[in-house]
């Protein structure tokens, strides 16, 4: 069941990510889930190393899902900088 939620929070993660990043064109939900769950394993990293423990907490899960789906984006967006999209 955990794999379930995780999908379903990362791919809404992973949209709502691509929309803060002017991305949603470009992405289909399944890269919207692919970025969300990446997403949040970026994003729990970052929160650790600033000393935020969130537990069994799902809004903080959602939280950190969503900044590292935006920080993953961004780094596609440097990368692909010279390409068009």
């Amino acid at each position: 069941m955990d794999w379930i939620l995780a999908i379903i929070v990362g791919g809404i993660a992973g949209w709502l990510a691509s929309m803060v990043m002017n991305r949603d064109a470009s992405m289909g939900i399944f890269w919207n889930i692919i970025v969300g769950v990446i997403g949040a394993i970026v994003g729990k990293f970052v929160l650790g190393l600033l000393g935020v423990a969130g537990g069994a907490n799902w809004l903080l899960w959602f939280i950190s899902a969503l900044v590292g789906a935006v920080i993953l984006l961004g780094i596609v967006n440097m990368v692909q900088r010279g390409r068009v999209r």
